[in-house]
């Protein structure tokens, strides 16, 4: 059996990785419960945020944050330009998942041709930093990482909530005849969300940069887990994502500690089963 200090680390560094699955879910969780639309290149976004931030870093040796605020404007442009397709096309729910993927997997085959198959790593001086709490370590970029993605979900839940827009928005998504009839135009509204999302998207690649070692091929690697952790979070919820992404990045850490690392992607999706089993309706 491990330690406690173990165990306690592992349930910490669980949290802060769970703090990329909410920010990574938060985008697909706006577009899939507010849109209906089950968008899948967001995490080619966010890997395409990730690499541009790497160029800029290592090339021009532009600092993280200078990159952000190129790059997330250039993303919520991105979801933009998608929504318009959604909307001229007239994409369903099934027909987005399938268009997204295909557009994320152009994306990956881009990233390779420029960046190659080779791993990556954007080395910063704080890269390695930590604070010391007792026993404990507690990474800084990850820290850093959590507390923006939970300005980012609360931010948004507020927003949802407390906002005339919020309210358009979710009264779209249960009636959007009804909404419209009150004088809500849902097509503006469904630009501005699909533009936010995808910069959500980018905000996560530009701390995927700094945190994880980049290969094309893992535009994949988070798909899995993101996806059961916007379903567990419940769809439109951002501080559900949030929290989901948080669980399970605890559970799998803890499964790691405990029992071996073989067994951290059985949890997500045994999570996902259970709860699903137990509320048919979830969703």
């Amino acid at each position: 059996m491990p330690s406690t200090t173990l165990l306690g680390q592992a349930l910490i560094s669980g949290v802060l990785a769970g703090g990329m699955y909410g920010l990574l879910a938060l985008g697909l969780s706006l577009s899939w419960g507010l849109l209906r639309l089950v968008n899948l290149s967001y995490f080619a976004l966010a890997f395409l945020a990730a690499y541009l931030t790497y160029e800029l870093g290592t090339t021009y040796h532009v600092e993280p944050w200078w990159s952000a605020v190129f790059i997330v404007p250039s993303m919520v442009a991105i979801g933009v330009v998608q929504y318009w397709v959604f909307d001229k096309f007239k994409v369903n729910e099934l027909a987005s998942l399938l268009i997204t993927f295909s557009f994320a997997v152009i994306l990956e085959v881009v990233i390779q041709l420029y960046w190659t198959a080779d791993y990556r790593r954007f080395e910063t001086h704080y890269s390695t930093l930590s604070i010391k709490a007792g026993p404990f370590y507690i990474p800084v970029l990850e820290l850093v990482l959590c507390l923006v993605a939970g300005a980012l979900a609360w931010g948004t839940w507020l927003w949802l909530r407390k906002t005339y827009v919020g309210k358009a928005l979710r009264a779209s998504a249960e009636d959007a005849d009804i909404a419209a009839a009150y004088g809500v135009d849902h097509k503006k509204l469904a630009y501005l969300l699909s533009g936010i999302s995808a910069g959500y998207a980018g905000v996560a690649g530009t701390f995927i940069a700094l945190i994880a070692t980049l290969a094309p091929a893992q535009i994949w690697a988070w798909l899995g887990v993101v996806f059961a952790v916007v379903i567990i979070g419940r769809l439109g919820n951002p501080l559900g994502a949030l929290f989901a992404g948080m669980l399970i990045g605890a559970s799998e850490s803890l499964a790691m500690a405990v029992m071996s690392p073989a067994w951290a992607p059985v949890v997500s999706f045994s999570v996902l089963i259970v709860i699903l089993l137990w509320d048919p309706d979830w969703l």
